[in-house]
């Protein structure tokens, strides 16, 4: 299962956010820095609001949704790339995950301490992001020093590895992560080799006050964010209440609702980060849908139809023949199988079908 890291500065709202996301108080939640030490790790199921429909309408009382990993990291701090703060310690938790959503603080609160003293969340982002592509220099330069030789010797992969790095060092003494550079496919399959932090994808979750939830348009931190995520970055934002978060976790679900309709939303925020990190890993969901269940299947967004299949188990991938396709709207529109059998709306697809999210399938293979 993919994994996506919670990172931030220390007291951002990242231990609030993670037992948010989990429904649980996993995470130690204080004021003051490093209360997490050691990573906690949840899985959490990705809404959904397309299993429902098809519930009824396979007359089940079974669903299983799709699922991630999110993993909740000490605070950051400046030095970290130096050791600061345990900094090493928190950089490997780092490196061992998937994507970031990098939890930046949006909200005045004199009662809850900044450890840089004041808020400036362009400032806090940017501590980060230094702190992950110092440590990728460090990394590139003693990987580069190993593979010098290799190369010489003709191996392929180390003048591949090497001739990448040649054009990531100048691009990350620029402060520009690793993610930004322009490179090719060939290149990014390289990449991926690296292994470096500020290669990683990021989502930034912007963590403002319970009354800036309604309308965070008016929150100038969060224009802020935004602006910098997309013009620097490339990146997406969501904005969530860490403090509406922690309010709502020993809510049923009708308290929890008209909790929200007093603060004039109907999702805290919680939901829309689910789903954008679901994304963010280049994750999307088919499904299958029987009486026994209605199944909501990860995949990697281009995987085709063979490799799907093996989701569920790897005999349908080994013996795969076809796959029979209908696509979620069309089905929930025929109103049945039936009738969407008779409107033409099913397909018989074979192992170049490319699968896409939302795709309601049932597999042939040989046992």
């Amino acid at each position: 299962m993919l994994q996506a890291g919670i990172v931030g500065l220390p007291n951002v709202g990242k231990s609030t956010l993670f037992n948010a996301l989990t429904r649980t108080r996993k995470a130690e939640s204080a004021n003051y820095p490093f209360c997490t030490i050691d990573p906690n790790v949840g899985v959490v199921q990705v809404p959904d609001a397309r299993l429902e429909p098809l519930r009824e309408l396979s007359k089940t009382n079974k669903i299983i949704p799709a699922a991630i990993e999110f993993v909740d990291i000490a605070g950051l701090v400046e030095g970290a790339s130096k050791g600061e703060g345990l900094g090493n310690k928190f950089l490997a938790n780092i490196r061992e995950v998937d994507a970031i959503v990098h939890v930046v603080r949006c909200f005045v609160d004199e009662d809850i301490i900044h450890n840089m003293g004041s808020i400036d969340p362009i400032r806090d982002i940017e501590v980060i992001n230094t702190e992950l592509i110092l440590s990728d220099i460090s990394s590139l330069e003693s990987q580069r020093e190993k593979l010098v030789k290799k190369a010489r010797g003709g191996d392929k992969e180390a003048s591949e590895n090497l001739q990448l790095i040649e054009r990531l060092l100048p691009h990350l003494n620029e402060t520009k992560p690793a993610i930004t550079l322009n490179m090719n496919e060939d290149e990014h399959v390289v990449l991926k080799r690296l292994c470096l932090l500020s290669a990683k994808r990021v989502l930034y979750a912007c963590n403002v006050a319970e009354g800036d939830l309604a309308d965070p348009s008016g929150n100038e931190y969060v224009a802020q964010v935004e602006k910098f995520a997309h013009e620097h970055h490339g990146a997406g934002t969501c904005v969530i209440s860490a403090a509406v978060e922690a309010e709502l976790i020993d809510f049923d679900e009708e308290e929890a609702t008209e909790y929200l309709d007093s603060l004039g939303v109907k999702d805290s925020g919680v939901s829309l980060l689910i789903r954008a990190t679901y994304d963010l890993l280049g994750l999307a969901s088919y499904f299958t849908a029987g009486v026994q269940e209605v199944h909501a299947w990860t995949f990697h967004k281009g995987m085709k139809a063979p490799e799907c299949a093996g989701v569920i188990h790897t005999d349908f991938e080994h013996g795969f023949i076809k796959a029979e396709v209908v696509a979620y709207e069309d089905l929930i529109a025929a109103g049945s199988v039936a009738k969407a059998r008779d409107a033409g709306k099913y397909r018989l697809e074979g192992k170049e079908y490319e699968f896409k999210d939302g795709d309601v399938a049932l597999f042939r293979f040989n046992n």
